[in-house]
């Protein structure tokens, strides 16, 4: 592959982590309106991971892995997909879209906790700059009455906080992980078998399954974009970054995404965006800059002379 191709690549990967996927907490939660969250993640990701292995037989792509691939793909799709999106589309029931995605917005900040405390990696001044700042931004939005008032909000709100803990491990875990080489396939067997032990934790939720047929237009519109576009083209995009760039800059998605989810929130589901989100909102987004950009700032240099 020419070296422009590869950064178009990379370009249209960093696209859809960006906008796609900030998409996908709308389309969550308009189907989790009806239909129960494990079995709806559990739908998902089967059918995204089935449709990649027979894209890849037509195209006699081999599906073939080891043992060890087998076990690294099961570990990432339940950090990913099993608990880190499951758990947010159930958590979707008692909180805005857009108020989940500010909150994920703080994933860059755990990435950063976690690297210090697996991998030892010292923490400059102006990520614990960052870090300040998502804690802030984090307590604004969660602090609201709005929010505070709302039934199981708060719960929501930490479920999601666990399920960044979750995506976060698990891009350190991928970034170093011996996967399938093919980032398609990789991406597939991490969709099935995450699908899969959605499919586990549904039955043992006790939720009613349904079939297409019942669901209202809006939920099948919703399910087949999530399927092709938030799970085989984004999940896939994900996949390919965590090997090309650092997981830093694979967290950057979330800039955009609370963005998006806002925007779509706000225009379709008449959510409410608040002043108070929009103040935490910017003070979390400063602090994922803080903690991603290599720069220092002018009066710490001062400092240093």
């Amino acid at each position: 592959m020419s070296q422009s191709s590869s950064k178009l690549l990379i370009v249209l990967a960093f696209f859809s982590i960006y906008v796609i996927w900030g998409s996908t907490y709308l389309l969550n939660k308009i189907a989790v309106g009806e239909l129960p969250p494990f079995m709806l993640a559990s739908v998902r990701f089967l059918s995204a991971g089935l449709l990649i292995f027979l894209i890849a037989k037509a195209l006699k792509i081999p599906l073939a892995i080891n043992k060890k691939q087998i076990l690294n793909t099961a570990i990432a799709g339940f950090l990913f997909l099993t608990f880190g999106n499951g758990v947010i589309v159930w958590a979707l029931r008692y909180v805005d879209s857009g108020f989940a995605a500010l909150e994920i917005s703080a994933q860059p900040l755990v990435i950063l906790l976690l690297m210090r405390i697996h991998q030892k990696k010292p923490i400059k001044l102006m990520s614990m700059i960052g870090v300040l700042l998502g804690i802030i931004g984090i307590y604004l939005l969660i602090s609201q009455k709005q929010v505070m008032d709302q039934e199981n909000s708060l719960l929501g709100a930490f479920m999601i906080f666990l399920c960044m803990l979750s995506w976060a491990y698990g891009s350190l875990f991928v970034a170093k992980a011996d996967l399938p080489s093919n980032f398609f396939i990789n991406t597939g067997y991490q969709m099935f078998i995450g699908g899969c032990f959605l499919c586990i934790a549904s039955v043992a939720f006790g939720e009613s399954w349904t079939f297409p047929g019942v669901w209202s237009t809006d939920v099948k519109i919703s399910m087949l974009l999530l399927v092709v576009f938030g799970s085989i083209v984004a999940f896939t995009s994900f996949n390919y970054l965590l090997k090309i760039v650092s997981p830093e800059k694979v967290a950057t998605s979330t800039y955009v995404n609370p963005i998006v989810a806002l925007i779509l929130g706000w225009f379709i589901l008449n959510e409410r965006i608040t002043m108070q989100s929009c103040i935490a909102a910017m003070i979390l987004l400063t602090g994922v800059y803080f903690i991603n950009t290599k720069k220092t700032l002018t009066v710490f240099k001062r400092f240093k002379k």
